[in-house]
């Protein structure tokens, strides 16, 4: 699949070229060519050219909200979990407060609040995500706090930063790999579902839920321009929760020492 869909990017702005916004009324629903591969949309569009540079708009801001949650929720979670006492407490109240409601309400909420616009919704995204990992770090680092080497850490004079970057900061990065891949399928329709409505990217640029959304008008004469980018989104979604059970198998510590037992 990843061979095919680096061919697929290859073949389109090696020898295609195609303009993703210019409008070429005379071209408009035209079927598969050698010159469209998908054919063409609703204002003359290159169907594959959009498809294409859609993806690079839905996972590029995807990873940039996952990338921007991780980088906000994973220090809080280590100073709430190592410092414990009041610190702890604010955390845990903050936390509560964003868990309290579902997440997708939370982020329609927001959405409307703020205005469309990737932006605004990247924002959204990274304000409902960061608390999940920020709570997965803190139960981790409670955890690992009582151990010896971080006792002995302690005991021989190490700072409270050095203890959480060399000792406390390598257990968690395999949970919050495994979170942040099974989660980066959810972010994944969370910008495309939100971009379906009106409240992710604006027209003309090009985004996969925004291409289902033009697409609806035309479902009964090319179904095909709804298939495209829904089979995008699934295959995609699809490879980041594959992606998560085989981050979340490589890194389970009880099947390690289950199959050295066996050994």
């Amino acid at each position: 699949m990843v061979i095919l869909i680096v061919a697929a990017c290859a073949y389109t702005f090696l020898y295609l070229q195609h303009d993703p916004l210019l409008t070429d009324l005379g071209q408009r629903l035209q079927g598969i060519s050698w010159q469209h591969p998908l054919g063409t949309d609703h204002l003359g569009r290159d169907v594959l050219t959009r498809l294409l540079l859609g993806g690079q708009q839905t996972l590029g801001f995807s990873a940039l909200a996952l990338g921007a949650a991780l980088v906000l929720g994973i220090p809080f979670g280590l100073i709430a979990g190592y410092r414990r006492g009041w610190v702890d407490v604010i955390f845990m109240r903050i936390a509560d407060g964003f868990l309290a409601f579902p997440d997708t309400i939370v982020a329609i909420v927001l959405s409307g609040l703020l205005g469309a616009g990737i932006g605004n919704l990247v924002l959204v995204i990274v304000l409902v995500k960061w608390v999940n990992y920020a709570r997965l770090v803190r139960s981790v680092v409670l955890s690992e706090a009582q151990k010896d080497y971080v006792i002995i850490a302690r005991t021989n004079g190490l700072s409270d930063a050095t203890i959480m970057r060399r000792h406390l900061l390598p257990h968690i990065i395999g949970h919050v790999l495994v979170l942040a891949s099974l989660d980066l399928g959810k972010i994944i329709l969370l910008i495309s579902s939100f971009s379906y409505i009106g409240l992710g990217t604006q027209p003309p640029t090009p985004e996969w839920g925004a291409m289902l959304n033009d697409s609806r008008p035309y479902f009964q004469s090319m179904p095909e321009l709804m298939v495209y980018p829904g089979l995008a989104i699934v295959l995609t979604v699809l490879l980041a929760n594959m992606l998560g059970d085989w981050l979340r198998d490589r890194f389970d510590v009880k099947k390690d020492n289950l199959n050295r037992e066996v050994s």
